[in-house]
């Protein structure tokens, strides 16, 4: 069975359920047995054996005289069979707690390492975004716990509801035409959970925009902002925005799920209820061709049939609507990077070469980087400069792959990237970001990026000390090993933007290289803290290849060679003294930016 979700878009219901239960099934089948047992046992005991089958003995024991030995010996094994089924069904749901946990780490773990792998690019792609908040949606929200349950219930119920059926055949087969038709309440509930997925995808976007605002609004990130500016109630219009957006489309919904609703309770409930209950108590009443045990069957298995019916339509409805939530984890999964890999591993480093590179990102509307040329020996330090939007940063990008050029090439040792696998591309590189992260772990484990033995603590603690932030670590609570929030831990501690940075930094300075890529390293720090910096990299750094982008140009002074990026196009290209020489846009940035180059005794950079 399909469902047609939008003109060109159909989602295999049968081929989605059964992806569901076959990655719980890898996962832990634990889970799909516990709910298969508890579902069919607890249907058929509390559908027939409970509501008919227990009752139609007693009253047929009654019906024929028999003494009350008898009617007590069915009541104890009834009751016998009572305490093993609910005993069973209760350890049952102890072995469900355990294996949907295993469930859901394995899902998690699937979703983390499957964003891991995709492009940069993909995060700036809103469809994409949506595509992975619903695939995180379908873990976080237990849905797996509801496709093995709806598998469960409806197989239950089914087995139920033959076995109610048949005991009601072998009272009166007339009683099948008022119980007919529930069969058109699964008819029925297919079309409305069709309406309510696409009600609820309409809906997504406008629950991303909530959720961004709800985020931001407690992170302390956003804090001091959220306080000292009239961002809040821009952010507040949004929410309210988007919330008014989700009630005009849950009106758009509402009617046409309240008509299916009705349709629903009318063959579920009114036409099985209201037609048996006449002709059995016509048959019971007016002519006594029903005994009492006969009438209990049927009257029974009307509610029987009409909580089965539920039961069998919750979960083929509930099983639709997870159909159409698996799409969208499946569709996350097939999602394939446009990065490809190589099959060459990148050596050591010799030489890099930009190569009349042009790139535009996707949605853009001009290029970032236009026709760059230029060469980077071993050895070499050189700087990338130039305001705020000139490319510099897209360097990067290009340079580790998180994009790859429009035209043009970029060599590593004389070969295309592209011919390199992407791992060993990556490695060649130590790299510090502009927006550069520090985690929720110890400081040391921030710097190394792995779990610290002894060795490799001393071994963060030199980097931090190279980085000119060890003094500040070491009067942390715990020292290297204080974790960097109060979030998880109450003995935690917080730093400051520029000492943030300088931790950041000292993975660098902790790495084992050929090449170093610095991307605004210094833009928490002020002009004095920067250049101590600058020269701290300069000696860790020496024999090595080292690449800094930057709009302050303390890096400038201390590198080999200065490159100028404006508008993506490189303008200038020599060394610091050669290009303040020639007087053009370098030496105009320079002396905007003079007064804070200062050393320490008051002189003057030149």
């Amino acid at each position: 069975m399909r469902i047609k979700v939008h003109e060109d878009v159909k989602v295999p219901v049968l081929k989605n359920v059964v992806y569901a239960v076959g990655l719980v099934w890898r996962a832990d089948k634990r889970l799909l047995l516990s709910y298969l047992y508890s579902n069919i046992v607890d249907n058929v005991f509390q559908y027939y054996i409970q509501s008919i089958l227990f009752l139609k003995v007693l009253l047929s024991i009654i019906d024929s005289g028999a003494d009350f030995s008898a009617y007590f010996r069915s009541l104890m094994m009834f009751f016998g069979v009572t305490v093993f089924i609910k005993i069973s069904v209760w350890a049952s749901a102890y072995v469900r707690q355990v294996s949907t946990k295993n469930v859901l780490k394995v899902l998690n773990n699937m979703i983390f390492e499957k964003a891991s792998v995709l492009d940069v690019g993909q995060y700036e792609n809103p469809e994409f975004y949506d595509k992975y908040q619903r695939a995180t949606v379908v873990a976080s929200s237990g849905y797996f716990d509801i496709v093995c349950w709806d598998v469960a219930a409806i197989i239950g119920g089914i087995i139920s509801f033959l076995l109610v059926i048949g005991t009601v055949i072998s009272v009166n087969p007339a009683y099948l035409l008022f119980l007919a038709p529930s069969v058109f309440v699964f008819v029925i509930e297919t079309a409305k959970s069709k309406q309510v997925y696409k009600r609820d995808l309409e809906m997504t976007g406008n629950n991303r925009t909530k959720a961004y605002i709800q985020r931001t609004v407690f992170l302390k990130d956003f804090s001091k902002d959220m306080r000292t500016s009239n961002i809040f109630s821009v952010m507040m219009k949004r929410f309210d925005k988007a919330i008014n957006a989700n009630v005009e489309i849950l009106k758009k919904y509402g009617m046409t799920l309240f008509l299916y609703s009705m349709a629903s309770t009318l063959c579920s409930e009114f036409i099985p209820v209201i037609g048996t209950y006449i002709y059995a108590g016509w048959q019971f009443v007016s002519r006594g061709a029903l005994t009492a045990s006969g009438f209990s069957v049927v009257v029974s298995a009307v509610g029987a049939v009409k909580g089965m019916s539920w039961y069998i339509q919750e979960g083929f409805d509930d099983l639709i609507q997870m159909s159409l939530y698996f799409q969208n984890l499946r569709d996350f999964f097939e999602y394939e990077s446009e990065i490809r890999d190589g099959t060459r591993t990148a050596d050591k480093f010799q030489s890099l070469e930009f190569k009349n590179v042009t790139f535009r990102y996707p949605s853009a509307k001009k290029n970032s980087i236009e026709n760059a040329s230029f060469k980077i020996e071993k050895g070499e330090t050189v700087a990338v400069v130039g305001i705020n939007g000139a490319g510099k940063s897209t360097l990067v990008k290009l340079l580790l792959r998180f994009y790859d050029v429009t035209e043009g090439e970029i060599l590593y040792n004389g070969v295309n990237i592209k011919e390199y696998t992407v791992e060993s591309l990556r490695n060649a590189f130590s790299t510090v970001f502009q927006d550069y992260k520090n985690f929720a772990v110890s400081v040391f484990e921030n710097v190394i990026c792995q779990e610290c033995s002894e060795e490799d603590k001393i071994k963060a603690q030199k980097a931090l000390e190279a980085a000119g932030v060890w003094d500040k670590v070491q009067a942390l609570p715990n020292g290297g090993d204080t974790v960097l929030t109060r979030e998880f831990d109450e003995t935690g501690a917080g730093l400051s933007g520029g000492e943030n940075q300088k931790v950041s930094v000292a993975r660098l300075f902790a790495g084992d290289y050929e090449i170093a890529v610095l991307d605004e390293p210094s833009s928490a720090l002020d002009p004095i803290a920067e250049y101590k910096m600058y020269e701290n990299l300069i000696k860790a750094t020496k024999d090595k290849t080292v690449i800094y982008i930057s709009h302050r140009l303390s890096s400038a002074v201390l590198s080999d060679r200065v490159i100028v990026l404006e508008n993506g196009n490189i303008i200038e290209s020599g060394t610091h003294k050669e290009l303040m020489a020639r007087g053009g846009k370098y030496s105009e940035m320079f002396n905007l930016q003079a007064s804070a180059y200062k050393r320490e005794e008051g002189e003057e950079i030149e």
